[in-house]
């Protein structure tokens, strides 16, 4: 049974004569079923997903036309391109920068997105691969540009995509790589600087849940030596910022992909997180809430959980009810710093 589609998928169902007959690459903020519908119009197609969470949902369905990594490779093959718009202006660059080597000279260029996301940029974001685009459509408070790729591209370096900066959490330094619209791509945040100052030396094994750039995994693995550090996150650009985090710091953990706990088999001493609560342009607590409901399942005895949270978020309720006890062990006016027991 097929999902509702969103508005973005809505406006693009109006536009459906584009598609057909194409060799079609689909990558960016993919959110609905609308692929399976563009998979009987297109003569080829493959969709590119960067989120963990959306390949699982859609795997049986699309089964080999559908891909999850950070990067797409190959010689060209597409003569048509549809950039659904990442939250992140930075994440689009970066999409366009790896897709348009794999397009056939002349191959159409299509943005979609929501009017508050970023697509009414789409001028610029093409401007390096051909003439201006024409606006298509606009419908549901989204539009749709066309353009086409008419200028010589770059072949796709990966590794100068890479942000890289220094940061410190008490006496302990970290150099952090990420990759565009990873949390933490540019700086320590707040709440994770709070985080890591209210965390006790550790032993044994770490789950770092929404790992992020790798900066809080990172961090407690080089304080605490002897701590055996996994990482996850849904987010192929996350896991790969956080392999290279890790990497340049001669550090040694477990980074893989997992949906909340979907591939998570282990038992923890300590889980550790700054959970996401926004899911591209929507505030979203579904995914964090069974992160915290189900954390006790992960944790061996006498394990705990300990997560930085806005001051705002209602998580306290939710810990009560699955924890022995939880405490505040650290807070100002923004942010919460919460260690729940088994």
């Amino acid at each position: 049974m097929s999902s509702p589609i969103s508005a973005v998928s809505q406006m693009l169902e109006r536009n459906q004569a584009l598609f057909v007959g194409k060799r079609l690459l689909v990558c960016g903020a993919l959110e609905d079923d609308y692929p399976r519908q563009l998979a009987t119009l297109a003569q080829t197609l493959t969709v590119f997903t960067t989120d963990y969470c959306y390949y699982r949902s859609q795997q049986a369905a699309l089964g080999e036309a559908i891909l999850f990594d950070h990067q797409l490779g190959g010689a060209p093959r597409f003569d048509a391109l549809l950039l659904l718009m990442p939250k992140a202006k930075a994440e689009a660059q970066y999409l366009l920068a790896m897709m348009t080597p794999l397009l056939e000279a002349g191959a159409d260029l299509f943005l979609a997105g929501e009017n508050r996301g970023g697509i009414n940029g789409a001028d610029k974001l093409l401007a390096p691969y051909g003439d201006k685009p024409i606006k298509r459509d606009s419908a549901r408070r989204c539009s749709l540009y066309h353009g086409e790729l008419s200028k010589p591209v770059a072949s796709f370096e990966l590794d100068a995509w890479f942000s890289r900066y220094e940061c410190k959490a008490g006496e302990t330094e970290l150099t952090v790589l990420a990759l565009p619209g990873v949390f933490s791509a540019d700086e320590l945040d707040l709440g994770s600087q709070m985080l890591l100052a209210s965390l006790p030396p550790m032993r044994g094994k770490l789950l770092d849940f929404g790992c992020g750039a790798g900066v809080i995994g990172s961090m407690l693995a080089k304080r605490n030596p002897d701590l055996e550090v996994s990482m996850v996150d849904i987010s192929a650009l996350a896991l790969e910022s956080s392999r290279r985090t890790l990497a340049v710091n001669g550090l040694q953990g477990k980074v893989h992909a997992s949906d909340v706990y979907s591939d998570i088999a282990e038992k923890f001493q300590h889980i550790v997180s700054n959970p996401p609560f926004h899911a591209g342009l929507k505030t979203f607590y579904a995914a964090t809430e069974t992160f915290l409901a189900k954390a006790p399942e992960y944790l061996s005895a006498n394990g705990g959980l300990t997560i930085v949270a806005n001051a705002f978020l209602r998580y306290q309720p939710i810990l009560d009810t699955h924890f022995k006890r939880t405490e505040v062990v650290n807070s100002d006016s923004k942010f919460k710093v919460y260690l729940s027991k088994v």
